[in-house]
């Protein structure tokens, strides 16, 4: 699966750019490596899939003027 680029989002409620919770369903392939001593160290991790579920603002917690803004 090719990687998509960032989205970017704008609540138009408060004109918030910069602060937002992403509720957000992935599904991935992992490269686990253990240390001697029972360590996990994540390697390396491809997004199989992705889904947002939700996107709120973190100034005014509105989701429902959250919008993707179009470069």
């Amino acid at each position: 699966m090719t990687q998509r680029a960032p989205v970017r989002y704008r609540c138009t409620l408060c004109g918030n750019l910069t602060r937002f919770d992403v509720v957000e369903r992935k599904r991935t392939r992992s490269f686990y490596h253990f240390t001697l001593g029972g360590l996990l160290e994540v390697e390396e991790e491809e997004v199989l899939d992705s889904d947002v579920e939700e996107v709120r603002c973190r100034w005014c917690n509105s989701a429902a003027n959250v919008e993707e803004v179009v470069s």
